[in-house]
C-alpha cells in the first residue's frame, strides 16, 4: 500500500482534533468580571457606611467595575459577616469591617458565629478616633465638668451606642472606670439612631467617630468634649484629647477595613491590596477623610493583621471588667 503524502496525514490529524467532542477547560475570566460587593456590618448613616461608599466610589473606575455597598446590620456584626462567610470565595463579596466589631464582638459570646480564622485581612482603609459628644443643653462643657456632673448626679446621666458590646459601649465603660462615675448605657441599632436621639435631647451623650457627628457639631446642634486619640483632629482643632483633658487611659480609636474569605484567591486578594493602596494614598480620598474628621491610613495585610492580634488583646480586658455581654 502506498503511504499518505505528507500534508494528507496532516490534514487527517486536523479533522481529528475538530472532531474531538471530549470535555473543554474553560478559560476563567480576569478578575474582576462583573460588579463586587461590600458587605456593611451596620445600617447607613455612620462612619463604617461612610467608609465603605467612600471605597466604593473611588475603587470601581480602578477596578474597572462597579462596586456595590449592601448594608447587613445586627447581631454586632455576626449577620454581614456570616453573609462573607457563606459567600463563594472569589473576591466579589467582600466585608467592609468596622473594628469594634471585629476585635471586641470576639469576646461577647463564647459560641461566636464567626471566628477570625474565616476571614483574611485585605487593607485598612480609614482610623478615627472617638469623640465624646454631649447634647445641646447639657451643662457642661469640659470633659471635666462630665465627669464632676455625673458624680453631683450618678445614675442620672444616660449614654447611647451602636449597640451593645460596640465599641461606644467599652468606651463608655471605660470612661466610667477612669472617671469613677456611673452612667446608664442605651444601645441602639446603629449610629444613626442614636445620632437622632441625641439631637433630640433623648439621651445625653455618646461616644463615636467623628464623621457622621460633623453636620451637628458645626451647626451647634452638639458639643464635643475630648477626642479619644492621641492626637488632635485636624477638623476639630480646638478640642482636646482626653490625655489632655486629664484622662489618658481613655484612649479608642475605631478602623474600618476590608476582609475577603479566608479561602479567596492570593492573585484576587493581591489585586485587591494594590487597588486599595493606590486609592487610600491617593490625595482625593486623603481629603475627603479629613473633611470627615478622620483620617485615610492604608495597611497592607502583615500590619493589619498585626493590628487585629494587638486589638484582640487591648480590648479583652475592658471587656471582662466591665462584664459587657452579648445582647
Amino acid at each position: 500500500m502506498r503511504p499518505f503524502p505528507k500534508y494528507l496525514s496532516a490534514l487527517a490529524l486536523l479533522g481529528a482534533v475538530a472532531g474531538f467532542t471530549g470535555p473543554v477547560v474553560a478559560q476563567s475570566p480576569a478578575y474582576p468580571s462583573r460588579p463586587v460587593t461590600l458587605v456593611v456590618p451596620t445600617a447607613t448613616g455612620g462612619t463604617t457606611d461612610l467608609s465603605a461608599r467612600m471605597l466604593a466610589q473611588a475603587l470601581a473606575p480602578v477596578l474597572g467595575q462597579s462596586v456595590v455597598v449592601d448594608n447587613k446590620g445586627g447581631a454586632n456584626g455576626a449577620i454581614a459577616a456570616g453573609v462573607v462567610k457563606r459567600a463563594p470565595a472569589d473576591g466579589y463579596t467582600l466585608l467592609m469591617q468596622y473594628s469594634g466589631y471585629h476585635v471586641i464582638s470576639p469576646h461577647l459570646t463564647r459560641a461566636p458565629a464567626w471566628e477570625q480564622a474565616d476571614f483574611q485581612p485585605v487593607a485598612n482603609v480609614i482610623s478615627a478616633p472617638q469623640i465624646i459628644v454631649v447634647r445641646e443643653g447639657l451643662p457642661v462643657k469640659t470633659l471635666p465638668e462630665l465627669i464632676a456632673y455625673a458624680k453631683a448626679h450618678p445614675g442620672k446621666l444616660n449614654y447611647a451606642s451602636s449597640g451593645n458590646g460596640s465599641l461606644q459601649h467599652v468606651t463608655g465603660a471605660m470612661l466610667e472606670q477612669q472617671g469613677g462615675i456611673k452612667m446608664v448605657h442605651v444601645p441602639y441599632k446603629g449610629t444613626g439612631p442614636a445620632l437622632q436621639d441625641l439631637l433630640g435631647a433623648q439621651v445625653d451623650l455618646t461616644f463615636g467617630t467623628a464623621p457622621p457627628f460633623m453636620p451637628h457639631i458645626q451647626a451647634g446642634k452638639l458639643r464635643v468634649l475630648a477626642v479619644t486619640g492621641k492626637e488632635r483632629l485636624p477638623s476639630l482643632p480646638d478640642v482636646p484629647t482626653t490625655a489632655e483633658a486629664g484622662y489618658p487611659r481613655v484612649d479608642a480609636t475605631s478602623w474600618f477595613a476590608l476582609f475577603a474569605p479566608a479561602a479567596a484567591p492570593k492573585a484576587v486578594v493581591d489585586r485587591l491590596v494594590a487597588d486599595a493602596r493606590t486609592v487610600v494614598q491617593s490625595e482625593d480620598f486623603r481629603r475627603k477623610a479629613l473633611e470627615q474628621g478622620a483620617t485615610a491610613d492604608f495597611q497592607d495585610p502583615a500590619q493589619l493583621g498585626a493590628r487585629v492580634k494587638a486589638d484582640l488583646g487591648n480590648w479583652a480586658g475592658v471587656v471582662r471588667s466591665a462584664r459587657i455581654e452579648a445582647e
